[in-house]
């Protein structure tokens, strides 16, 4: 039983090595791969926020912007093959960016 625990383990260990030697192979920094997954859960929910239409209160718009930013420089730090899929949702929420800084820019 304890041989399968250490099999088991170095088996875990040595598949997160190879993640990561890949990762690392492919020129991102683990930490700016770790933010672009995150950046795109994030992605997902603001993808939802842009498509609900109508107009959102100030609060509203700061927060999206925020979070826009935040996406947007995680997807800069990452090859864009990576994100080739999740173009559309990306072009979405920019296109609602702009929106929002130019609504912004004009009410000032």
């Amino acid at each position: 039983m304890l041989e399968v625990m250490y099999i088991l383990v170095f088996v875990i260990v040595s598949l997160i090595a190879f993640s990561v030697m890949q990762i690392k192979m492919a020129g991102i920094q683990v930490k700016d791969f770790w933010s672009f997954i995150k950046a795109n859960e994030l992605l997902d929910e603001l993808y939802i926020f842009a498509k609900k239409g109508g107009s959102l209160s100030p609060q509203e718009q700061v927060i999206f912007l925020t979070e826009a930013e935040k996406v947007f420089e995680a997807f800069e730090k990452v090859p864009s093959m990576l994100w080739d899929e999740e173009y559309q949702k990306y072009r979405e929420v920019l296109n609602k960016y702009k929106d929002i800084k130019v609504l912004r820019w004009a009410s000032n």
